[in-house]
């Protein structure tokens, strides 16, 4: 991805928080299939000073039989992003652009094909998005969690190299920065609003 110093994220806690917060990614892989896509919530946490990542899909989706190959993929993390207009600077000579934090994650992929992992993965979904939702699991049948685990691929992806892009108007004067907070800030858009939040922090 490319990043100028200015819009670089590089402290290990603040871009594990963000994936936290913005689990819904993007697996990007590449094979003799051509490039490859898939969009999936992962469960983020940290090991041993290490990111893991972990997740399942469908098992007719073709994606993991490439993943599996050892090939290098990338998981595209994106939070709140804005449309800035050239109206909040103080120079006319200027154009539109877009404000937004994104996190890219490379590793490689660990499938995880017995149904004990599998069925691990579940429910370590399950406690990171829904806990409550846990008594009703229990309750299932064996031949429904049988069939629903026959029917994915579970897989874990450790994070070798992170890549952190926050643009927030960094490269902009002082007034220019509070032109464009207050213009996310009245905009009615609530994932501009949630940009203004962001650049209030740096």
């Amino acid at each position: 991805m490319y990043i100028p110093s200015y819009y670089q994220e590089t402290d290990f806690s603040k871009l594990l928080s963000f994936m936290q917060h913005h689990p819904f990614a993007l697996i990007c892989s590449a094979g003799s299939g051509g490039l490859m896509g898939t969009h999936l919530p992962l469960v983020v946490e940290e090991r041993e000073k290490k990111i893991i990542l972990t997740s399942h899909m469908a098992r007719p989706n073709p994606q993991w039989k490439e993943m599996e190959s050892g090939a290098e993929i990338m998981v595209v993390f994106q939070g709140p992003h804005a449309y800035v207009s050239p109206s909040n600077y103080e120079m006319k000579q200027n154009v539109p652009t877009w404000n937004y934090i994104a996190v890219h994650a490379y590793g490689k992929v660990r499938m995880l094909p017995e149904k004990e992992e599998a069925l691990r993965v579940l429910e370590k979904t399950i406690g990171t998005f829904e806990p409550a939702f846990y008594a009703q699991w229990k309750e299932l049948t064996p031949e429904y969690i049988d069939a629903m685990v026959k029917g994915i691929m579970s897989f874990e992806i450790e994070v070798e190299k992170l890549e952190g892009k926050f643009k927030l108007s960094q490269n902009k004067r002082a007034k220019e920065k509070e032109n464009i907070i207050r213009s996310f800030e009245h905009s009615g858009d609530d994932l501009a609003m949630k940009i203004a939040g962001e650049m209030k922090k740096l």
